[in-house]
């Protein structure tokens, strides 16, 4: 069982930066593959960014690439999406998610977090 809580979303100016976080509970965490999705009104989940369990493959949205990153620390079983000059269009509620299988597909999750609210102002 994992249980994942993110942090860190807000409201900011175009071309601003955030960082989220999501911090996972339970002993396998390093065995998962986590992921970044996000949903805006009115749209489908999309994926956003992904990282392998040895963080060794990342895979990312052509839409962020080149903007934001993801990591984790399997010490603080904690994975993180920095993301950069950020734009109105990347508005939507952003989830955190685990599986098993590497790339993450939304169908497939094992395990998502609430989700945490970023908006970006124009």
């Amino acid at each position: 069982q994992v249980q994942l809580v993110e942090s860190g979303g807000g409201l900011v100016q175009a071309g601003g930066s955030l960082r989220l976080s999501c911090a996972a509970s339970g002993r396998t965490f390093s065995s998962y593959a986590m992921g970044w999705f996000r949903q805006a009104p009115g749209k489908e989940r999309e994926s956003v960014a992904a990282i392998s369990w040895s963080a060794g493959n990342t895979a990312y949205a052509d839409s962020v690439k080149g903007r934001f990153t993801i990591s984790r620390d399997n010490a603080k079983k904690t994975v993180y999406l920095q993301m950069n000059s950020l734009k109105p269009e990347d508005t939507a509620l952003y989830y955190c998610a685990a599986d098993l299988t590497y790339p993450l597909v939304a169908a497939r999750v094992d395990y998502w977090g609430q989700g945490t609210q970023v908006t970006v102002s124009s």
